[in-house]
């Protein structure tokens, strides 16, 4: 094979991670051509509604996968915590690259950090997992919805005269814009979304050739954490758009998940943790779903999904 062709969305942090990936193949394979082609996406298309009310998932990967299906590319790159935890029969995550930082950063105006923000402070952000950790913490923030790629958001903390923006870590570090984050945010208070700071790269499953390349970017430790998170989803039957976080933590033991379900509002939020070895992290994320169902997470998700209907 002297051709590989990649598909990812055309932002800015998209094209940042799908460089990487071609440059280390380039690395890996000095023979090898390796064209990048940028994908719109339904989630790059509508920009003027909150995520959690588009509904659906896969909305950042699903005309991507089409395009793998259909052999007009030969891997897709994506962000993990945008992919489903239900692939389209015939593909496969073939490799989830090391994790870049998973927490979330604040952004803000005259640098301020997220307690000292002022009363009725306006906060910007596209996450519904965001804005019930923000609520839940203080009530009193206005919580302002923030479309679009991640330096269009940092744009609007001015434009939009916000107080402060909350946007995932890895991002902006990728984009080596570290120095405009004010405050990285602490777990105890946010908790990611299912495979934040993640690279995954998807492939054909018949594709062995393929396959057998993309294997080579793979980080064990990091694949293990992402399986446990996205279990934990994948039995509360959540997607992006659903007040559900979770982060997976290699310990000397095993592996430590600790996972969260909350109410829009953020008035009730339901949070716990389990370990378990590391040959068992999927059995460990269904385990600690059923706790929090169990404890009543079940009605609260009810309700999001009653609301998204409405």
């Amino acid at each position: 094979m002297k051709k590989i062709r990649i598909g990812t969305r055309g932002s800015q942090l998209a094209l940042w991670q799908a460089n990487w990936v071609k440059d280390t193949l380039e690395d890996w394979y000095p023979d090898l051509e390796i064209e990048i082609r940028k994908i719109k996406t339904t989630g790059d298309k509508i920009l003027d509604a909150p995520l959690s009310r588009v509904g659906g998932k896969g909305l950042f990967v699903k005309e991507i996968e089409e395009a793998l299906i259909g052999k007009r590319i030969d891997i897709a790159i994506h962000s993990m915590k945008d992919v489903p935890t239900d692939l389209p029969e015939g593909l496969c995550i073939s490799a989830i690259a090391e994790r870049e930082d998973p927490r979330d950063a604040l952004i803000s105006r005259d640098g301020i950090k997220l307690n000292d923000l002022k009363k009725g402070a306006r906060i910007g952000t596209s996450s519904l997992r965001r804005q019930v950790q923000l609520l839940n913490f203080r009530s009193d923030f206005e919580i302002e919805q923030l479309r679009g790629n991640l330096d269009t958001r940092m744009d609007k903390l001015i434009t939009r005269d916000l107080d402060a923006i909350i946007v995932a870590a890895a991002g902006v570090k990728r984009m080596g814009w570290e120095k405009k984050i004010t405050e990285y945010l602490p777990y105890k208070i946010f908790l990611p979304a299912i495979g934040q700071g993640a690279i995954g790269i998807e492939t054909r499953e018949s594709d062995n050739t393929i396959k057998g390349m993309i294997e080579r970017f793979n980080h064990r430790e990091t694949s293990l954490c992402i399986k446990a998170e996205r279990s934990f989803l994948k039995r509360l039957g959540g997607g992006c758009q659903v007040p559900i976080a979770a982060l997976g933590i290699i310990t000397k033991g095993g592996l430590k998940l600790e996972g969260m379900v909350s109410s829009i509002d953020g008035k009730i939020l339901y949070r716990d943790s389990e370990e378990d070895r590391v040959d068992r992290v999927e059995s460990l994320g269904i385990r600690l779903a059923e706790r929090l169902l169990q404890r009543g997470a079940d009605k609260v998700l009810k309700e999001v999904y009653r609301d998204w209907i409405s």
